[in-house]
């Protein structure tokens, strides 16, 4: 039994755990458990459920061992991540594609080395009350779109859309792959924490572009993440940048004009201006980093 699996079935308010044999066998059950069941991998979220003041459900669908969630194909067109995989197995999976550094560096840093060999990518995605998912922003910059499927049904939807409905898809829908296609681009993850290591980050701003000789820019997509309630695309930048120079300097100084478009979100560590003061600095941080790559 994984150690996710251990501590939530030694819980004193935990329900039944099944664990599936297959994705046929996991979507049957929470078709059948509804409203009283829950997908179960990494536990790192669920196992919070106390600190936030949620109950526990009363039936889990362990997830983990189903051999095709927990893959990663990668091809010439798309990398394919099964919602089962782990940061570091992501981050390790990464390694050597460039195009996916700004995933790999999301995967490769968030929260701390014990979380992220536990955690997964397809809870990062679907738990709708974490604003400071590091790996959604990443995602939300390189365009991947999100498999859903239930007992009698397969979905793709694009990662923006996913993330407007996550919250209310009905009992028995399951994140089963995350699917991101392969383009020549320049990425970077900047983040900032409250610590060196094991916080929430106070902001996160990933960066995917495309730049001529002269490093101007062709195209490019600005995701938010832990500013707001949920991760977004920060639209306004983008435009104001197209077809202008990826100088760092130029960038922050347009990004701190633009940076009213966002509403922080307070809380117990940091308050909300804060969070949206720090984000031209991220943007500088995210260029830089981009242009090296």
């Amino acid at each position: 039994m994984t150690s996710g699996l251990l501590a939530l079935a030694e819980h004193s308010d935990a329900g039944s755990i099944y664990v599936a044999p297959a994705l046929p066998a996991a979507l049957d059950a929470l078709h059948d458990y509804g409203s009283a069941g829950a997908p179960l991998a990494g536990g790192t979220w669920i196992m919070r459920s106390p600190i936030r003041h949620e109950p526990l459900k009363p039936h889990y669908v362990a997830i983990g061992k189903i051999p095709e969630l927990s893959a990663i194909r990668i091809d010439a067109a798309a990398v394919e991540i099964g919602a089962a995989v782990t940061h570091a197995a992501l981050a390790a999976a990464l390694t050597d594609l460039p195009e996916f550094g700004v995933l790999a560096a999301a995967a490769g840093r968030s929260a701390n080395p014990a979380i992220r060999n536990l955690a997964t990518i397809g809870g990062n995605l679907a738990a709708s009350d974490f604003a400071a998912a590091d790996c959604v922003p990443a995602l939300l910059c390189l365009d991947a779109a999100v498999q859903v499927a239930s007992r009698n049904n397969s979905e793709r939807m694009s990662l923006v859309d996913f993330l407007k409905v996550r919250s209310t898809l009905s009992p028995g829908r399951l994140v089963t792959r995350i699917i991101v296609p392969r383009t020549e681009r320049k990425t970077a993850h900047a983040r900032l924490p409250l610590r060196k290591s094991g916080d929430y980050p106070v902001a996160i701003v990933s960066l995917s572009v495309n730049v001529d000789a002269a490093s101007r820019v062709q195209a490019i997509r600005i995701a938010v993440g832990s500013v707001e309630a949920a991760a977004r695309r920060w639209g306004g930048l983008e435009a104001a940048l197209l077809g202008g120079a990826l100088d760092p300097p130029r960038v922050a100084d347009i990004a701190a004009g633009l940076a009213g478009e966002f509403t922080g979100r307070d809380s117990v560590e940091v308050p909300a201006w804060y969070r949206v003061s720090v984000l031209p600095s991220l943007v500088r941080r995210a260029a830089a980093a981009a242009l090296d790559s």
